[in-house]
């Protein structure tokens, strides 16, 4: 299948590592040119750069941090910048605070809404407005979390609250942009291995295989699978979706 993405333009947050890493390299191989962004430079920001100009591509990264406003504008600034135009956006960024509702600082919590829920609504706004003034057609992801759905018993009730409001946001900007050629649609991860949860599975032998139908834990490639067809051109009728890709957790 021709997923026709040679040549489009996309930029990831967070894109050193785990699932935005796979994503960055999966859209690479495709032909996109890319812009990877962390919070900081770092050996992994550098390296999946130059992997990514290893299969042919434009590749940049760009340091912000999600929390800041001002950051961010000169990120998608310095983005478009870079690529000339920006046809995919990415909204891979977040963090997973832990706290019980009854501890939670009120800083953590404000943190949590700024990275997960602020941040990607700066950046798809953004994004918006230069592909509407130029009357040019894009695609905007939001890696979400099964977390929306059915909460947090961890202590995580403030990252499931911002992942909540990602699902409302993302159905939102569908409803008022796909007329106008922006599609908007998001992706519930499950229990993926990336470096935030590694250690969690290794010292826990089949428990979270146990919870999930498939029987195994998601590899970062599988959801950059799924999200490099959902950014492509046979995927162009998909909009105001948030697709499950948690191995059955779901099951919505």
């Amino acid at each position: 299948m021709d997923l026709k993405l040679k040549g489009k333009n996309a930029i990831i947050t967070g894109g050193s590592r785990g699932v935005g890493r796979a994503i960055a390299l999966g859209l690479a191989a495709e032909g996109v040119n890319v812009v990877v962004t962390g919070r900081s430079q770092s050996t992994e920001l550098l390296t999946v750069t130059q992997e990514a100009q290893a299969l042919g591509v434009k590749a940049f990264f760009i340091t912000a941090k999600m929390e800041n406003s001002n950051d961010l504008l000169v990120m998608m600034k310095e983005a478009e910048a870079l690529l000339g135009s920006l046809d995919i956006l990415i909204n891979n960024a977040g963090i997973w605070l832990t706290g019980w509702i009854q501890d939670i600082p009120l800083d953590d919590w404000e943190q949590t809404m700024d990275v997960n829920l602020t941040a990607p609504f700066l950046t798809s706004q953004y994004f918006a407005k230069i592909n509407l003034d130029k009357n040019r057609p894009g695609k905007i992801i939001n890696i979400n979390s099964q977390a929306a759905f059915n909460g947090s018993t961890t202590g995580h009730a403030h990252y499931a609250a911002s992942k909540a409001g990602m699902v409302a946001l993302t159905i939102s900007m569908a409803r008022e942009l796909s007329s106008k050629g922006i599609t908007v649609n998001g992706i519930a991860l499950g229990i993926v291995n990336t470096d935030m949860i590694h250690d969690k599975i290794d010292s826990n032998p089949g428990y979270y295989e146990s919870r999930i139908p498939i029987g195994r834990v998601a590899q970062p490639e599988d959801i950059a699978n799924i999200v490099v067809f959902m950014v492509s051109e046979p995927a162009s009728y998909l909009t105001g979706t948030t697709i499950d890709a948690t191995g059955g957790m779901l099951m919505r």
